[in-house]
């Protein structure tokens, strides 16, 4: 099966309200500022039970307490997470000093 979807049949009641929440998030916030509006999807990953808002780009935006955020990933080491506990403050991945940011 593939990871990721984003076939809402695949989405159960509680990725359904996710996504639900990113999109009011979405309507009330904005998205994040770095975050391109191009070819903007809600995508569910079956293995992690994440929702989470990608576009055309493959950026990630994710609810972090409340607040939609942005998500990175390191293309060299794989690290993952929001800001605060994967970049360090001028844009470095924190496990492998890639720039990221």
């Amino acid at each position: 099966m593939v990871a990721t979807t984003t076939d809402l049949t695949d989405f159960g009641c509680r990725e359904r309200e996710l996504a639900k929440e990113l999109l009011q998030a979405w309507n009330e916030q904005g998205l994040p500022e770095e975050f391109y509006e191009d070819g903007i999807q809600i995508m569910f990953n079956t293995n992690s039970g994440n929702v989470f808002l990608t576009n055309s780009d493959y950026q990630v935006a994710m609810m972090n307490n409340g607040k939609l955020e942005m998500y990175y990933t390191c293309p060299n080491c794989g690290n993952e997470g929001f800001a605060e506990e994967t970049l360090t403050q001028d844009g470095k991945c924190e496990n492998c000093e890639e720039q990221i940011i």
